[in-house]
């Protein structure tokens, strides 16, 4: 039903199956990963209504297992690509493994999937730092800093008439800079990674 993935590794199929609707797999070496995909297998959807939400477990410093909620799998959203590097310390987060005796192992952390309804998972607040950055956010820091930019560097323009000559100083018509931001955002609008090409 489930398959995770650690790059550099090979991917998992083999899921532990800890209760009826609970699933677990072990992450061993867990301290050298920092990003983990969760997905279907495409072979068992959810029941109707039903998704996972997502966890991660590691042994605390006296070997006490700590969950954190990741964010969680639907059957409309099959995969979903997670940090955990600084999830590597921390507090733990209220979670449906509690009641279960789920062996701890020091350098192995664990992924559970908990198969819930669809009107808990939307309720549940995964912590903040699992979040891959996206675009969008890439996207947003981008327009904020065109738009930085270009309120600092109009905050110094003059007229023709009150400048006054300095041989040593070069001045950028403020339409040149104008024209720049424009189309900068457009072709941020297009494709947010053209800058990489």
């Amino acid at each position: 039903m489930f398959g995770c993935l650690v790059a550099g590794r090979l991917v998992q199929t083999a899921v532990q199956q800890v209760a009826e609707d609970k699933f677990v797999f072990d992450l061993p070496d867990y301290e050298s990963i920092n990003h983990v995909v969760v997905f279907m297998l495409g072979t068992v959807p959810f029941p109707e209504g039903m998704g996972g939400s997502v966890y991660f477990c590691f042994p605390d410093e006296n070997g006490v297992a700590v969950w954190q909620l990741l964010g969680f799998v639907t059957n409309e959203k099959p995969s979903a690509i997670f940090k955990i590097s600084g999830l590597k310390s921390g507090k733990g987060s209220q979670h449906p493994f509690g009641a279960m005796n789920i062996p701890q192992t020091p350098s192995v952390a664990q992924i559970g999937i908990s198969v819930e309804r669809l009107e808990l998972l939307a309720q549940q607040t995964p912590v903040a730092s699992a979040a891959v950055s996206s675009v969008n956010s890439f996207t947003e820091f981008t327009q904020k800093m065109l738009d930085s930019f270009y309120n600092f560097a109009s905050s110094f323009a003059v007229t023709q008439a009150q400048m006054t000559p300095n041989p040593s100083e070069a001045f950028i018509p403020a339409k040149v800079v104008l024209k720049w931001y424009e189309n900068f955002q457009r072709r941020l609008t297009q494709n947010p990674f053209f800058w990489k090409t």
